[in-house]
């Protein structure tokens, strides 16, 4: 095991930790920004590493596309190829075989899926998954698991989640770097609160450095995916990391912290800032509205960030859609935002103000109370009463 996992608060459910990785010591909650191929898209490192970035997630199936896990390897490993001093992580690469290619076959053996290079059909095992990112070389490595959407119903979601618990014991059998990497297992299971349970017991069992709740962010209702996470986190062990993958929104955050998470990744900022889209308190404001065209306040009046202390609304709308440098601007704000969101949350547990902070959030994003139930129904859970934030 290549991490330590400290617990320095904690409010009923939620923790604040510190996650000290071989390169670099993370506080927690932390969002992880998602580097594709090495880079967040127009950002140096430098500047993410101004704004407080303390991990990035990297995908293993583009990775090893291009420009191949052999040269990663060959040059230093991804730290040294991407001029990167911080903590990586890299997913398994599965995910990306489902969700790009519609013509992938899943086995006991593993992912079958078409080559986007010649077509050809093409084959991911376990095996050959934590080879690749053994290659690579990132502080945290996925386990391949099956994965289904929860949108889907059925015999087909049992298959899935026994097969992840067998193939992450061909991943630990594998994984030839246990004191440079930190191999976790993903919990799979859909909305099916038996099969979570079987899963998580599953991978507590094999003792692996940390943990993933898997198969979430696609789709389903909220009421289901915050009892899920409930579920998890509770019976996930007490002194190892709890990371819910493909979670970006703050509203998600703040919910699966109270509950207990501890890590996210998600391309939302980055994503919605291309399209002309900034994080704000209150929520989003869409910079492309012709309201924006005159327009003088920065983005949000009281955040710190260099785009808000430099640019105006009126600015960044001249450039949205049309010049790079508005995208640039706001994945910079955006990715800003999140991680100031992860430090409130982590000094909010450490100082005991937690509740506060919680309620500050929802009166901030909902001010006229309307607070929607499946947040009241899991703060109610999680032991944190908001009832000044809404209006019934």
């Amino acid at each position: 095991m290549a991490l330590r996992f400290e617990v320095l608060g904690r409010f009923n459910r939620a923790r604040a930790a510190q996650l000290t990785l071989p390169h670099f010591a993370c506080q927690t909650p932390l969002f992880m920004p998602v580097g594709t191929q090495g880079t967040i898209k127009g950002l140096t490192t430098d500047q993410l590493e101004e704004i407080g970035c303390q991990i990035i997630l990297g995908n293993t199936y583009h990775l090893a596309l291009r420009p191949t896990s052999e040269l990663i390897d060959e040059l230093g490993g991804l730290h040294k190829f991407m001029n990167w001093p911080r903590a990586l992580l890299t997913d398994s690469g599965g995910f990306q075989m489902v969700s790009l290619l519609h013509l992938a076959d899943i086995t006991e053996k593993g992912v079958t899926f078409q080559s986007p290079v010649d077509g050809k059909p093409m084959l991911l095992t376990p095996e050959e998954s934590i080879q690749i990112q053994n290659r690579i070389g990132a502080d945290i490595i996925m386990a391949l698991d099956d994965v289904v959407r929860t949108t889907i119903t059925g015999p087909r979601i049992e298959e899935a989640m026994y097969r992840t618990l067998r193939w992450v014991d061909r991943c630990i059998a594998a994984h030839k770097r246990p004191h440079e990497q930190n191999l976790f297992g993903i919990v799979q299971g859909g909305l099916d609160p038996v099969l979570r349970d079987i899963c998580v017991r599953g991978l507590v069992d094999r003792n692996l450095p940390g943990y993933a709740i898997g198969g979430l962010a696609g789709g389903e209702d909220k009421d289901s995916f915050w009892r899920v996470v409930a579920q998890c986190t509770a019976a996930l062990p007490e002194d190892k990391p709890r990371y819910v993958m493909g979670v970006g929104y703050p509203l998600d955050i703040v919910v699966c912290s109270a509950l207990g998470a501890d890590m996210y990744d998600c391309v939302y900022p980055t994503r919605t800032a291309r399209f002309g889209t900034a994080l704000v308190p209150e929520g989003v404001l869409k910079l492309k509205h012709n309201a924006m065209v005159n327009d003088t306040r920065p983005i949000d009046p009281t955040c710190a960030c260099m785009v808000c202390k430099n640019y105006t609304r009126a600015y960044i709308h001249c450039l949205v859609t049309k010049d790079a440098m508005g995208s640039q601007l706001l994945s910079y704000h955006n990715l800003y935002y999140m991680l100031q969101l992860s430090r409130n949350l982590h000094s909010s547990i450490v100082e005991g103000r937690f509740p506060e902070f919680v309620c500050d959030f929802l009166q901030k994003m909902f001010p006229k109370g309307d607070v929607p139930e499946w947040v009241c129904n899991a703060m109610d859970v999680a032991g944190i009463d908001i009832s000044s934030c809404c209006s019934s």
